[in-house]
């Protein structure tokens, strides 16, 4: 017990080591000489060099099908493809020592990409559980999806988990048929902008911002001073706009919402499942399976297979797994400072934001 003890301290001593030394993932010889001493219960020197074989996150290897439910007896050969959109939608890359994060707007359409390649998927089951996200990561999703729908004919119900909100709803209205969990929160048709003033706190550490611009507004939105009347009415014009767009869209493939239905979120609410199916914001209020039965039924694939498309090793078995999304970087190093982070640049979002942090990760 003393001895696997000892090798299992040993042996994140030794990780820890690569990582401190800046080790990235791949395959490396190391010249190593020491000497671990653990509790004067067993010494052990060594001298040369130690190969560490690291998973690589270069290049991941493409997609692959990931079969989570064999077809039926007798049904004919035909698939339903799960995509997961899960986590903040930004268009950034989530990558570091171990991330398994990616870039969620690459990522959507190499799945979709896939989907349309295999001649055995008949149907899409978009599985979406996301408060959101920036308004053009968003709005690149639809438009991918919709170009998907248009090339293939293949339809796309969307199952809405825990949450779909903002730009996840936004993506959600594009596909054939929407179908919530009856816990689910729905809704958030608006649009913000995630402006931070730090006048104070850096007043607090002495600093202090002394730009030299050409054009008074070019700095419009800065950190280190309160916005203008000026500069906050453009940016509630420009709010305003992507409101009315994402409203525009709702109008055109929510065809059963009345005047009165839009009116009501209008505001940028969010509301129960049962509520956005009084205001015909979804179709019906089901499960995962009741969304790939539906798959199956417009696709025409009784006791299809159901298949996710991820990369190799990934831990997919059933119709609720979800690839962890978060790079570990964020972990190892939790500072971090406004501006500094590409997440965390001013943009405008559709989302729903209680928490005002909540930028800072993402996924997919």
């Amino acid at each position: 017990m003393r001895l696997a003890g000892w090798m299992k301290r040993a042996n994140e001593a030794f990780w820890m080591v690569l990582v401190v030394a800046g080790v990235l993932p791949g395959c490396h010889a190391i010249p190593v000489t020491g000497k671990i001493d653990a509790d004067a219960r067993v010494a052990a020197n060594f001298q040369g060099k130690v190969d560490v074989h690291l998973p690589s996150t270069t290049d991941p290897g493409p997609m692959l099908p990931v079969s989570v439910r064999a077809p039926a007896p007798g049904a004919s050969h035909a698939r339903v493809a799960i995509v997961d959109v899960d986590g903040l939608i930004l268009n950034q890359n989530l990558t570091g020592i171990y991330s398994v994060g990616e870039n969620p707007v690459s990522t959507f359409r190499e799945k979709l990409e896939m989907a349309a390649g295999d001649p055995l998927v008949r149907a899409v089951v978009l599985r979406i559980h996301s408060p959101g996200g920036g308004v053009t990561a968003s709005d690149l999703l639809a438009e991918e999806l919709r170009r998907f729908r248009q090339s293939t004919g293949k339809p796309v119900v969307a199952c809405l988990m825990d949450v779909a909100t903002g730009g996840a709803y936004y993506l959600a209205v594009g596909c054939d048929q929407v179908i919530s969990l009856p816990t689910s929160v729905v809704g958030a048709v608006g649009a913000l902008f995630n402006h931070t003033n730090l006048e104070d706190a850096m007043a607090q550490l002495n600093l202090r911002v002394e730009p030299i611009k050409a054009g008074e507004l070019v700095d419009m939105g800065s950190v280190s001073s309160p916005m203008s009347d000026e500069a906050r009415a453009l940016f509630q014009e420009m709010a305003d706009g992507f409101r009315d767009r994402f409203m525009a869209r709702v109008a055109q493939y929510r065809p059963s919402m009345s005047n009165a239905d839009r009116e009501a979120i209008s505001d940028g609410r969010v509301v129960s499942a049962k509520r956005a199916l009084q205001l015909h914001m979804i179709d019906q209020l089901g499960y995962v399976d009741d969304a790939i039965a539906e798959a199956e039924r417009l696709g025409g694939a009784s006791g299809a297979e159901v298949v996710f498309f991820e990369r190799a090793g990934h831990p997919t078995r059933s119709i609720y797994a979800i690839v962890p999304n978060v790079p570990l970087q964020s972990e190892l190093i939790p500072f971090s400072y406004p501006g500094l982070e590409r997440s965390k640049l001013p943009t405008f979002l559709y989302l729903w934001q209680p928490d005002p942090t909540l930028t800072k990760s993402a996924g997919l």
